[in-house]
């Protein structure tokens, strides 16, 4: 292990942040990444303990952490890399977007604050990038089967990754006009600043990956032109269909799904076109947003940086505990209140809250109907939220921001023509090798288990890409053609 003893000696130092009256002046960064003396204090703090909790309880992706910290701790950094690599293809991600599972299942937490994981997953990454230990490394050989993924985001670009280092030729089809999905247009840059996207693209593209733009697949292409092409296909398009709060004067004007105002916001930092219907900001207004996960929380501090009037969160869950509460015990991820740095930049929360009718002038929003709830867990796991009489009040709001989570994927052009077979939530069926209804199409993502974070959907990604590895061996009898004519054992170019 790195220091025997090391959390004995120091306490957990998590990362800085630019000053809230600073940082809500523009779209940057807003985390200030360790100092290399902070992050050795930190990484000192590990026990490698023998049963390594946050390895095999917490992350999604199994990042084998205690020896990836002991490498980081003796300064060994490109075998911090590969050993970080050989699980996670997308670090400089996730160790920026992850709420970090592993954190919550870290043994010392159980006794102290937990060791700061996903600040060494992120200073091991950016330090490859910045030793120059990360360059390209096309595979060694190609096959000569072609995989065609539908979709950018972290799941696609995760199959993507996998299927061509083991030696297939890959082509993404993405319909927005520039790669990533959900991290190029979703996510603000204020977390995810778009050249840390572009890096590793430019990376993937010269190891191999041909990516396509500006195709809508069921539209420009379709189904049955990708199949003449492709052994297989793999659906990555996410959940796209958002879901709606059907009450009274849901149609005035004024009121819109937070992925789109997100969309719209992300469009114009990068300085793209953003025509006038599409174009929703906050500038001046009184902004309600109603949900109260990550997605609300990033319309906040997008709402704050556009110089709103005032922003309001509502929740219609009660307000968690300040604490890990006794239901959801270590390693558990544990259901407790958390603050992102948006919420820490301004704004209001409001816990139990159901907004029950909009209202409006000259056919636009200005008001919400609210009521507080209580929450009932029913014997078959039903939850009902239960107006509380007496209880009702009114919203102020010119700009509402539905942040309510997705139901389902795209059922139009592509997934119209498949007629994929469906689960009771929307999403697509697979068996465990992601294979759908439809032999030689995959899927993996939010597509497949529905909206998921950032590391569950590149892991999802991951096993994805090893299931159509398993169906193309099989196809071609355990030997493939590989370009130039030759003929190779699969796994001479890929192991299992």
């Amino acid at each position: 292990m790195g220091k025997p003893g090391g959390f004995l000696e120091h306490g957990r130092q998590g990362p800085a942040y630019r000053p809230a009256e600073e940082r809500t002046r523009d779209f940057k960064a807003v985390e200030i990444p360790l100092a290399p003396e902070a992050l050795r204090l930190q990484l000192a703090r590990c026990q490698e303990c023998g049963t390594p909790f946050c390895h095999g309880v917490g992350c999604p992706l199994a990042n084998v952490i205690p020896e990836l910290n002991n490498l980081a701790w003796q300064e060994r950094w490109e075998e911090a890399l590969a050993l970080l690599l050989a699980n996670n293809p997308f670090p400089e991600f996730t160790g920026r977007l992850c709420p970090a599972l592993c954190e919550a299942s870290c043994v010392l937490g159980i006794h102290d604050e937990a060791v700061t994981i996903r600040q060494i997953e992120l200073a091991v990454i950016e330090r490859g990038f910045d030793q120059g230990y990360l360059r390209p490394a096309p595979p060694p050989a190609r096959f000569v089967e072609r995989i065609a993924v539908v979709g950018s985001g972290p799941a696609g670009l995760a199959v993507a990754d996998a299927l061509n280092k083991a030696g297939y030729p890959v082509v993404v089809y993405e319909h927005a006009a520039k790669i990533g999905g959900i991290l190029r247009y979703g996510i603000p840059d204020f977390k995810l600043e778009k050249g840390v996207l572009d890096r590793r693209i430019h990376l993937m593209e010269d190891e191999g990956v041909r990516f396509e733009t500006g195709v809508a697949v069921g539209t420009d292409l379709s189904f049955r032109y990708l199949q003449s092409r492709y052994q297989a296909i793999c659906l990555c398009g996410g959940a796209r269909e958002p879901r709606d709060l059907q009450v009274s004067g849901r149609d005035l004007a004024g009121i819109h799904f937070a992925m789109d105002y997100l969309m719209a916001q992300n469009l114009k930092h990068s300085g793209g076109h953003v025509n006038a219907a599409e174009d929703i900001d906050a500038r001046g207004k009184k902004v309600v947003i109603i949900g109260g996960g990550d997605t609300g929380a990033d319309c906040l501090g997008t709402a704050i940086r556009q110089g709103a009037q005032s922003v309001m969160q509502v929740e219609i869950l009660p307000e968690p505990p300040g604490a890990r509460p006794a239901h959801t015990p270590w390693p558990m991820w544990p259901a407790m209140r958390r603050d992102s740095t948006s919420h820490k930049e301004g704004g209001i929360r409001r816990w139990g809250v159901s907004a029950t009718r909009f209202r409006g002038l000259k056919d636009a929003v200005s008001r919400i109907d609210c009521v507080e709830v209580r929450s009932v867990r029913h014997a078959d796991g039903r939850l009902e939220f239960v107006p509380l009489s007496g209880t009702e009040f009114e919203l102020e709001a010119d700009l509402v921001l539905l942040a309510l989570g997705f139901v389902s994927s795209d059922r139009q052009g592509f997934m119209k023509e498949l007629a994929l077979e469906r689960s009771a939530q929307g999403t697509i069926k697979a068996d465990d090798d992601h294979q759908t209804s439809v032999p030689g199409v995959f899927v993996a993502g939010d597509m497949r288990n529905g909206p998921a974070l950032v590391a569950r959907a590149i892991a999802d990604g991951l096993s994805a890409a090893r299931g159509i590895r398993r169906w193309i061996k099989k196809a071609v009898g355990g030997k493939a053609k590989v370009e130039g004519g030759s003929e190779k054992k699969v796994e001479s170019v890929w192991g299992e």
